[in-house]
């Protein structure tokens, strides 16, 4: 038997996959972590701020990608799917993908 959140799990697997493989923003994420992590007290504050925008545009390509493909299905399948893309996104992404959950 097949449970409903797992009937979406391949599809969001692919999809990740596909997002990873097509954008230089997950490499971004990594070097600005590593650059405010590292730095002194006096730039951590704007290398913060340049990884927070990194962030905030994965998160905004991860919302466009999990919208565009719930536009596709009917409601209570798209509430299935979104379950499924923000927890998958979430375990992969942590933080990037943590607004997910909010609408």
């Amino acid at each position: 038997m097949i449970l409903r959140r797992g009937r979406f799990q391949d599809l969001v697997e692919r999809q990740l996959d596909l997002f990873e493989s097509e954008t230089e923003l997950i490499a971004e994420a990594a070097e600005a972590d590593a650059a405010w992590s590292s730095a002194t007290a006096e730039e951590s504050e704007e290398l913060y701020g340049d990884y927070q925008l990194v962030v905030d545009a994965i998160g905004d390509a991860l919302r466009d990608m999990q919208e565009a493909f719930a536009a596709t299905l009917d409601d209570h399948a798209a509430d299935d799917y979104r379950a499924a893309f923000e927890k998958a996104a979430r375990k992969r992404y942590g933080r990037a993908a943590a607004f997910l959950e909010d609408d």
